[in-house]
């Protein structure tokens, strides 16, 4: 399984650098949006049960990862140029499918409120429409040591809080990936949790009422942060949601167990390609999303 590696120019400012799999039977294409701070790298395990099934387009934002050396990087960019790179490589790759996790809900969700006129469905993981109170509580505790780069308890309070069901494996994957980012990724990070702060905590459904694609929501039901309950609020504004709640686990999903591995990959399938579905694949040992790098995510 190996991957096209392009470079592809967006907004006439960014240089984005993407991973394209090819699917030996295509259904479609699938774009995958990854949690804040997040590379390619972590959507390792999700690429392992869609590229039989569908082409895959993995990318970088311009602030991290393989993109990072490809731009400046002087000031954060905003969730709507986030959107805005999104609807580009949609546009580049023909992609007919939309899957994000965790804070790329966000940029998703804006792109998706444009309509546009490839996407069929789109797949929501681990996010929710509000800001609850656990979730004001990481935040709050996060933003100062963002904004001084305090690599060491940054990677603690990720691991004590969004990640307390993940394995002590993947945790120190987790806080080694943490400590190695540069200051304008935490920079990055910090400014759109300001926002988040600042704004009404219903700041994610900003034109969701404009959405005409199917929209599943995923979350795990032991996930305080962005919880299974607050998630179906997207049900009032979101007019073609379904949800899915993977029993036993926490924010990470499928991260976390092989349990919660396979029920995530049956509810995506089902949802995007029901004929797809197949028994689980014998594993020695399951580490999802590629745990050499786990991405910090809100």
């Amino acid at each position: 399984m190996k991957a096209e590696h392009n470079v592809v120019e967006t907004l006439g400012l960014f240089r984005i650098h993407t991973h394209y799999y090819a699917s030996p039977a295509p259904r479609g294409t699938v774009i995958l949006v990854n949690g804040s701070l997040a590379t390619t790298a972590s959507f390792a395990q999700t690429v392992r049960y869609l590229q039989p099934h569908f082409n895959v387009v993995l990318f970088d934002e311009p602030y991290a990862g393989q993109s990072k050396p490809l731009n400046s990087n002087r000031r954060p960019i905003t969730k709507e140029q986030e959107a805005g790179i999104l609807l580009e490589l949609i546009e580049h790759y023909q992609a007919d499918h939309l899957m994000s996790f965790s804070w790329g809900g966000a940029s998703a969700l804006l792109a998706l409120a444009q309509r546009p006129a490839r996407i069929k469905k789109a797949i929501v993981l681990a996010f929710s429409p509000m800001i609850n109170s656990a979730m004001r509580d990481y935040l709050e505790r996060g933003i100062d040591l963002l904004l001084n780069a305090e690599r060491r308890q940054l990677g603690e309070l990720l691991n004590s809080t969004i990640g307390e069901y993940l394995p002590s494996l993947v945790k120190r994957f987790n806080f080694r990936h943490i400590i190695s980012l540069e200051e304008h990724e935490y920079h990055q990070m910090a400014f759109h949790v300001s926002q988040v702060l600042t704004q009404d905590t219903r700041c994610y459904l900003r034109g969701s009422a404009d959405i005409d694609v199917p929209i599943l929501f995923i979350n795990g039901d032991r996930d305080r942060y962005t919880s299974v309950e607050d998630a179906r609020d997207f049900n009032r504004y979101v007019r073609r949601s379904s949800f899915a709640t993977i029993q036993g686990a926490g924010h990470f999903l499928d991260m976390e167990s092989r349990e919660a591995w396979i029920q995530t990959r049956d509810a995506v399938l089902q949802y995007l390609a029901p004929d797809a579905l197949v028994a689980p694949e014998p594993v020695e040992q399951h580490r999802p999303r590629g745990a050499q790098v786990i991405p910090m995510t809100v």
